[in-house]
């Protein structure tokens, strides 16, 4: 149907690349921020960490895995404050598992393993709760889908447009960081990166409601919601106006001699009555 104006918001499988970052510690935050906050149910969070090989992709990882093991998901009513809660239900839990053993099962190697969090028997979804999980797949071919759950799987790179590569190698196209000391590396990835919300060391799940939030491909069809939303609520109308009337008879072209002119008659007063002029025989 022409008329219906389809805008869809799907899902994502996020990337993040770390690249040129000293601050190993500075980039965890950054890191487990845009991957386990909300216990990994939104749907811009990061879903991949791309960083280089060697010591350096080492030491983030290592950063990474020992902030990961300090974050406390529980109801939010425990006796400390927790970082995230369960997911949506049991069900969720148990597939988002399911997915995460398929992938190790495929070859991924293990950095932090996940599992059910036992929670007291009568709290509220006790079997929703999970560890978050890191995985390194690299050089593993692994299914190209969202998992919507604190896991993150993890590429290591030898250069950086091996990184841009990697972070473009999904269907998806939702949203997408980079974790850089050098400016420079950002302006090559915000020309090269295919997603709709593209962030530069910040989170991947960073998002304002006055500016446009949706991605393409298998996340969306270019139509981004927000503020942006009206565009794709109502019509364009193209208007032109002038302050008032004017004769523009001059810019007519082809115009013959005039053999009658018309005589203006000035507008009846409104308190008189109007008459139809009387012809002459």
């Amino acid at each position: 149907d022409p008329h219906v104006i389809l805008a869809l918001e799907l899902g994502g499988n996020n990337p993040l690349v770390v690249w040129d970052a000293a601050d190993a510690e500075a980039v965890a935050g950054i890191v487990v921020q845009s991957a386990f906050i909300t216990t990994g149910q939104r749907c811009s969070c990061a879903r991949r960490l791309i960083v280089p090989e060697g010591p350096q992709g080492d030491a983030i990882l290592e950063a990474v895995a020992a902030l990961s093991d300090r974050l406390i998901f529980a109801p939010w009513n425990s006796a400390t404050e927790p970082y995230a809660g369960p997911l949506i239900s049991e069900k969720a839990a148990a597939a988002a598992l399911a997915a995460l053993q398929e992938r190790i099962d495929m070859g991924a190697r293990v950095i932090r393993a996940s599992g059910p969090i036992p929670q007291d028997s009568g709290g509220n979804l006790p079997g929703a709760f999970v560890k978050p999980a890191i995985i390194d797949v690299t050089g593993v071919s692994v299914p190209d889908e969202e998992m919507f759950a604190p896991f993150l799987s993890v590429t290591r790179v030898s250069s950086f447009d091996a990184a841009v590569e990697a972070a473009n190698a999904t269907r998806y196209g939702l949203s997408a960081g980079l974790v850089s000391d050098d400016p420079a590396n950002w302006d090559r990835f915000i020309r090269r990166i295919r997603a709709g919300v593209v962030n530069f060391n910040r989170p991947t799940t960073g998002a304002a409601g006055d500016m446009p939030f949706g991605g393409l491909g298998a996340s969306g069809n270019h139509r981004p919601s927000a503020y942006y939303a009206a565009d794709y609520c109502a019509y364009p109308v193209a208007s032109f106006e002038a302050a008032a009337v004017k004769n523009i008879e001059s810019e007519i072209k082809g115009l013959g001699s005039a053999d009658v002119h018309v005589r203006p008659v000035a507008a009846p007063d409104a308190d008189r009555e109007v008459r139809a002029p009387e012809r002459g025989v």
